[in-house]
């Protein structure tokens, strides 16, 4: 009996495990990822060397009096995954770096702000003026401006993140 009992946790362990795989793989695939802003900012397109700028931090401004906040999720995220990959081709390690010798060098007063959620990200971005962020396409609410890439929004044929 005792035999039994710890075979069935153990199986309830690994069908957890397994569901638990199947969610992240399936949040990893879902979509593409929206760059969303702050409805005051005064963009609708960019292209995507232009994106890769703002989130490189060599862009602060959007213009004269609208400074650039840029805000970052969490590591692990399937999001901050594909754009490390895509934009900032980097590793975790190297971004890390990269940012640690951009604010050491004074080359900007501060460095991205972390956020530990999609709901997060979207709040400060709705609450930050100048804010920018990067959430999954379908979580973008309608209040927030999503960002077109080289003409392209996500889901379109053409757009680069996903």
């Amino acid at each position: 009996m005792k035999f039994f009992a710890i075979a069935r946790r153990y199986m309830r362990s690994f069908f957890i495990a397994g569901v638990l795989a199947c969610c992240v793989c399936a949040a990893a695939i879902a979509g593409d990822i929206a760059i969303v802003v702050h409805p005051d900012v005064p963009v609708d397109d960019l292209s995507f060397a232009e994106v890769r700028k703002l989130l490189m931090g060599d862009r602060q401004f959007w213009n004269s009096d609208l400074r650039v906040t840029l805000l970052i999720r969490a590591p692990i995220s399937a999001e901050r995954n594909i754009v490390l990959r895509t934009i900032y081709q980097m590793t975790e390690a190297q971004f890390r770096q990269y940012w640690i010798g951009k604010v050491f060098r004074a080359e900007t007063p501060v460095g991205p702000k972390i956020v530990y959620s999609s709901e997060m990200a979207i709040d400060l971005v709705g609450q930050i003026p100048g804010s920018i962020a990067f959430v999954d396409a379908a979580e973008a609410p309608k209040g927030l401006k999503v960002l077109k890439i080289d003409g392209h929004l996500p889901g379109e044929k053409g757009y680069p993140l996903h």
